[in-house]
């Protein structure tokens, strides 16, 4: 027996609640653009650009919902994420006037908590999608799977910075349960 099929409710939460994952867009796209600077011509160059392209794919999606369910975008969200990230940069990580490698495994591990929340955003909307057609349920099934494949990287590379900042085998924290 299948669990009945609850009714719309709360629009006006879900405007912000799209509004708050667009924001976070913001952030992760700033966040990923500074992360391919400094990891020019290294292994993980190529893999983050991948990234950043499917997160500007991601957030043109989340806009395309916002526009199908006449959700006003509020740009001083997305402003105030865009600031956040780039204060976060001044904050120190044991180092003064030069970058720590401690950095890069601070700045993988938000990442990979980031789209993480990303990935059940995107799972929420895709319950919503049971009672409100304007939404895309092929798409959000797609970006559910992107995310959870970003994840699954980022889960590997941070594991893989974290042995290369501390020592250590990065296959050491895998288990069989999943990540």
């Amino acid at each position: 027996m299948s669990e009945p099929v609850q009714p719309q409710r709360n629009a006006e939460l879900l405007g912000v609640y799209l509004n708050d994952h667009l924001a976070s867009a913001t952030g992760g796209i700033e966040l990923v653009c500074r992360m391919i600077g400094v990891h020019r011509g290294s292994r993980w160059e190529g893999p983050l650009q991948q990234l950043l392209d499917e997160l500007r794919d991601e957030k043109t999606s989340l806009l395309a919902t916002a526009r199908a369910l006449g959700v006003p975008v509020r740009q001083y969200k997305q402003l105030g994420v865009w600031l956040a990230e780039k204060v976060t940069r001044v904050k120190l990580n044991g180092r003064l006037l030069s970058r720590s490698p401690l950095s890069d495994l601070v700045e993988f591990e938000f990442l990979a908590s980031g789209v993480r929340a990303k990935r059940s955003g995107f799972e929420t909307l895709r319950i919503v999608a049971e009672v409100d057609d304007r939404l895309d349920k092929a798409e959000l099934d797609r970006l559910i799977d992107q995310a959870h494949r970003q994840y699954e990287w980022l889960t590997d590379a941070r594991r893989d910075v974290a042995a290369d900042v501390f020592g250590g085998r990065a296959q050491a924290a895998e288990r069989t349960g999943g990540h």
